[in-house]
């Protein structure tokens, strides 16, 4: 339903006649903030920094050369929950690199431009313990003075008053666009330094959490490799390679890939163990292609995609959008608790997830396939952790079609070799791995609280 709002020549600021920079919603939560200043005070974010905010920059010349010192460069897809993803930066040679380019430690980053308004104000800290990193022009650079906690700061942007601060100060163009001037006219709620630290604890806290959750996960993995013998492996690249005819025949691929060496390497690791072939381990079901004009963000049956699996996190109902069970049809696969997703099409294939109880009778796109134990499997995340393997990926990746798609058929999915592992090997994997996913967990409760309780700041200091 479309929404006006009038405003008089004096209500203008700083030039902007835009109107969405008056959306009635914007000029209600005005009064908010003046009643919060009162009581408990509010500064515009430059009244709450060390340095003009910045953003990073993208050189002309990024080419690495073998010698090359890598510095990480992140990008808006890296900004996440409150946390920098490194598995996605991009890299940099250091040579081509300023001083000033690097990011401070305990400064915030906030995406500043993106085709829709949900990229824009995604924040996150960069802290003492990450890479030194650099960023581009897509991303501002924070770093707060003595009268403002970063970490509060995180979480405060991260919250649905500190967003629409964002959303309200950046312009729709082409793109939705913020620029360094305007992220420091957002206005920030300023309560004693004591609460803030308190909230920024919880956020320490949780990153405490994310970093027990890696260790313990990183630990599994260097178990099962030496349980595997992968960590005994080294590839060289070979210059060529051959394959007797009879391997063509029997494999049914003529294509030269299939037969490198690295994967042959691969699968006769896998051999020297006990093994079975995946289709007798598991039954596999492919899902089905909903309409996203039906995805909701709240209702509904939980509907797992491609962009939601991982080659290293569990799977949360958070995770996924939702069909409202009136659009779901009794034909429609579903995912039980126990079976595993796995993405059959695409540039992630491969990417794998554990269904857990909370997301039992999830449905699951025709981009992935539904792996079904035929048997009972007593140590289901130890599975998980070996389906991500690099001996059951490697094999995934020899088997699927090179095509402008990659995908890979059921016919081809049943002959990948499973190693068998004994059973005090898979108990302790079970352990590791579970262990890393109550920390997984924990960390995104206490980030939830730490932006829950600025709300609750907020919302008593109006309400009072």
């Amino acid at each position: 339903m479309a929404v006006c709002s009038s405003i008089s020549i004096s209500q203008v600021e700083y030039l902007r006649l835009d109107a969405d920079f008056y959306h009635p919603k914007y000029l209600q939560e005005l009064e908010t903030w003046r009643t919060l200043d009162e009581r408990i005070g509010v500064a515009k974010l430059s009244h709450l920094i060390s340095a003009p905010v910045r953003t990073g920059r993208t050189p002309s010349a990024r080419h690495i050369k073998e010698e090359d010192e890598i510095v990480p460069f992140i990008k808006t897809d890296g900004i996440r929950e409150g946390r920098i993803n490194f598995d996605s930066a991009g890299e940099l040679p250091k040579r081509v690199l300023n001083g000033t380019d690097f990011i401070p430690a305990d400064s915030v980053v906030v995406t500043i431009i993106g085709a829709t308004p949900e990229i824009v104000g995604r924040a996150a800290i960069v802290r003492d313990a990450d890479p030194r990193c650099v960023t581009n022009q897509n991303v501002a650079v924070i770093t707060t003075n003595s009268k403002c906690d970063p970490y509060f700061l995180t979480a405060y942007l991260q919250t649905s008053f500190g967003r629409d601060q964002l959303w309200r100060h950046s312009r729709r163009t082409e793109q939705v666009n913020l620029n360094c001037r305007e992220v420091e006219r957002v206005l920030v709620p300023t309560p004693v330094i004591s609460l803030q630290n308190e909230i920024g604890d919880m956020v320490r806290a949780s990153f405490a959490a994310t970093d027990d959750s890696e260790s313990l996960y990183t630990q599994a993995q260097q178990l099962l490799e030496s349980e595997l013998g992968l960590d005994r492996l080294r590839f060289d690249k070979p210059v060529g390679y051959t394959a007797r005819f009879s391997e063509l025949e029997l494999s049914r691929r003529a294509d030269a890939e299939f037969f490198n060496p690295e994967y042959q390497a691969i699968i006769s690791v896998a051999k020297e163990h006990s093994h079975s072939l995946l289709g007798r381990l598991f039954s596999i079901r492919r899902g089905v292609c909903i309409d996203p004009r039906l995805y909701n963000e709240e209702i509904g049956r939980p509907y797992i995609r491609i962009k939601e699996l991982s080659l290293n996190q569990p799977l949360s109902k958070d995770d996924s959008v939702r069909i409202d069970e009136k659009y779901v049809l009794a034909a429609y696969p579903q995912a039980r608790a126990g079976d595993y997703i796995l993405a059959v099409i695409g540039a992630t294939i491969g990417k794998i997830n554990l269904i857990s109880g909370e997301l039992d009778g999830s449905l699951f796109s025709n981009n992935t396939a539904c792996l079904s134990p035929k048997l009972h499997i007593e140590q289901p995340n130890a599975y998980e952790l070996l389906l991500r393997s690099e001996i059951i990926q490697k094999q995934i990746q020899q088997r699927m079609a090179k095509t402008a798609q990659e995908k890979i058929s059921d016919p081809e999915l049943k002959r990948i070799l499973v190693p068998t592992l004994p059973k005090p090997a898979l108990e302790q994997l079970e352990n590791l791995v579970v262990s890393s996913k109550q920390n997984h967990f924990l960390s995104k409760q206490l980030l939830d609280q730490a932006k829950s309780r600025v709300e609750q700041l907020i919302e008593e200091a109006v309400q009072a």
